[in-house]
């Protein structure tokens, strides 16, 4: 099992950026994929971007493509969700996961990952 604590949330206006960071702990040898899913207040989870552990190839939703970035630092079994020129509808809870298995090319269905953390708050205020 992996454990992961997020770090980074706030609130910021409109066009601002944020950092988000995602610390992983436990049994991490096995990790494939980890992503970062967008969760509202409806409970609706969103995946929002994933990074393949064994090379770093990156992937994004559409909606933040071009303006999100997610890095891993492989020796601290740490990523990093970088967020700029933020939008309003890039408001909720942003949950870090680890996939030990599944598809690549479908990594933003949560039903891929096995471990989750307990999520950061970003606010984007008009």
């Amino acid at each position: 099992q992996v454990q992961l604590v997020e770090s980074g949330g706030g609130s910021v206006q409109s066009g601002g950026s944020l950092r988000l960071s995602c610390g992983a702990s436990g049994y991490t040898r096995d990790m494939y994929i980890m992503a970062w899913f967008r969760q509202d207040s409806g409970n609706a989870r969103e995946g929002i971007a994933a990074i393949r552990v064994t090379d770093g190839t990156p992937a994004y939703a559409h909606s933040v493509a071009g303006r999100f970035a997610i890095s891993q630092d492989n020796a601290n079994n740490t990523v990093y969700l970088q967020m700029n020129s933020l939008k309003p509808e890039d408001t909720g809870t942003y949950v870090c996961a680890v996939a030990e298995y599944g598809s690549w090319t479908n990594w933003w269905e949560g039903r891929w990952y096995n471990s989750w953390g307990q999520g950061t708050q970003v606010t984007v205020s008009s």
